[in-house]
């Protein structure tokens, strides 16, 4: 058994916080740079052209890449044999604080949802999402969640019978519904089987991947493709100007489900596709 102290927890989640909101990955930075390769429409190539700007400004300075500093998600891969020494939630929620007050990042969250809306002005708490797996250690990935992107997120359970081309006519009519909503070019993470709450946990999940990296499964890549190339052609293109790069990629997680359900869930990042990890 190895033991992790929490105020390390707390400490790395500070440095995640500002570190995401500064600097893209380098993938997405690869994945723009060659949309903007392939993009004829002046305007796309001018939005492109800015986004990139914009992030070579934050990551120099040390800014927020938005505004919108977002819901901070965590994902946490605990390894079995792992003891946290202190409390877990307390440590990922102080190191949320410290980040987001050091960081001079926006603080979003409001502490009651319906009626008076007061903001907890330090961005907590975050959205805490936990898996057990083997091993003897601690994954944490911050993945700072805007809310126009966010609040584009959709969720069906469709007839079985509905299949394949249900599916990606629901994926397809999400993005036509969103248009410049999320801030195009996004990352699509399509989540598929399960339950109502599991497919929206792997919609969520499916943006963590490297952009462009296929799902293992030869039958979901080809559906990652075909996703891919449907919702490009619907023109939207860069911050809804038009173009070829409505997404830099579509992301598929999969997982058994019931005999009578297909459920079907979308999750929307935007072009500031902002996440960082460490192991500790």
């Amino acid at each position: 058994m190895r033991d992790i102290k929490a105020p390390d927890i707390a400490e790395t989640v500070t440095r995640l916080c500002k570190e995401a909101n500064y600097y893209l990955p380098k993938d997405v930075l690869d994945a723009l740079r060659q949309a903007r390769e392939k993009e004829e429409a002046p305007a796309a190539k001018q939005v492109l052209d800015t986004v990139m700007k914009n992030a070579e400004i934050a990551s120099k300075e040390q800014m927020p890449l938005c505004q919108d500093t977002g819901t901070t998600v965590i994902f946490l891969e605990i390894g079995q044999n792992v003891h946290i020494v202190g409390d877990l939630h307390k440590a990922l929620e102080e190191g949320v604080r410290q980040g987001y007050t050091q960081g001079l990042l926006r603080a979003s969250m409001v502490r009651q949802p319906l009626s008076k809306r007061v903001n907890t002005k330090d961005n907590t708490p975050p959205v805490v999402h936990t898996e057990i797996v083997p091993g003897d250690k601690l994954k944490i990935v911050v993945l700072p969640k805007g809310g126009g992107c966010e609040n584009m997120s959709r969720m069906a359970i469709l007839m079985p019978a509905e299949g394949r081309k249900g599916v990606i006519d629901f994926v397809v009519k999400a993005v036509e519904d969103a248009g410049g909503n999320p801030c195009p070019p996004v990352i699509l993470g399509v989540g598929i089987g399960g339950t109502s709450e599991h497919v929206m946990y792997l919609a969520k999940k499916a943006i963590l991947r490297k952009v462009g990296e296929p799902n293992p499964d030869p039958e979901v890549a080809e559906l990652e493709r075909e996703l891919l190339e449907r919702v490009n052609a619907t023109g939207i293109g860069p911050q809804a100007w038009g173009g070829r790069a409505t997404a830099l990629a579509v992301h598929v997680e999969t997982y058994p489900t019931h005999i009578t359900a297909l459920p079907v869930a979308v999750n929307f990042q935007c072009h500031s596709a902002r996440q960082r990890e460490a192991v500790l």
